[in-house]
Order: structure tokens, then C-alpha cells, then sequence
């Protein structure tokens, strides 16, 4: 779905273009900091160094002999009971 451009957005996008030009052109030191200290970061969270990268989480592996003495493990049977409901009065609604 192709999306209108309203005339607000354009004045707006015009006028961040025209600050971001004149800032470079008269003292760019001020927005090229910034911009290297975000990319520095983005650059260290999307490629983490050596060590990060080496440091994979441990993954428990349940082996053969653990799932078989589970298995063969007695339990105590658990008594179910029912708990006696009442019953649906006609005259109460069905919602609150």
C-alpha cells in the first residue's frame, strides 16, 4: 500500500535536510562526534569481539541414562477427588 506524503512531512523532511547541511558546512565536528560514537556502538553490538563472540551459553543435554532412570522411577499414585459444583440457577445471568 503505497502511502501519501502529506505536506506537513515534506516541509518537515526539507527543513531536517537543510539543519543537517548546515550543520556539516559550519562546524561539523558538533554532528560527525555523535555520529561516530552511535556508529562505534552499533558496529560493537552487531559484531562483538573475539571474546563475546567465543562465550556461547551452555546448553543442558539430558543424556540416555538420566531419561531412563526417570522412567523407571516409582511414583505415588496421587488420589484424584471431584469437588462437587453446583448447579446453574436459571435465574442468575450467565455473565457478570
Amino acid at each position: 500500500m503505497r502511502r501519501k506524503w502529506n505536506p506537513l512531512m515534506i516541509v518537515l523532511l526539507a527543513l531536517i535536510i537543510i539543519g543537517l547541511i548546515e550543520d556539516l558546512t559550519y562546524n561539523p565536528i558538533q554532528l560527525l562526534i555523535p555520529l561516530l560514537i552511535f556508529g562505534t556502538v552499533f558496529l560493537l553490538y552487531k559484531f562483538p569481539p573475539g571474546g563475546a563472540r567465543r562465550g556461547k551459553p551452555a546448553v543442558r543435554k539430558t543424556s540416555a541414562s538420566s531419561r531412563s532412570k526417570s522412567s523407571t522411577r516409582s511414583r505415588k499414585p496421587v488420589p484424584f477427588r471431584v469437588i462437587e459444583g453446583g448447579k446453574d440457577d436459571d435465574n442468575l445471568p450467565k455473565y457478570h
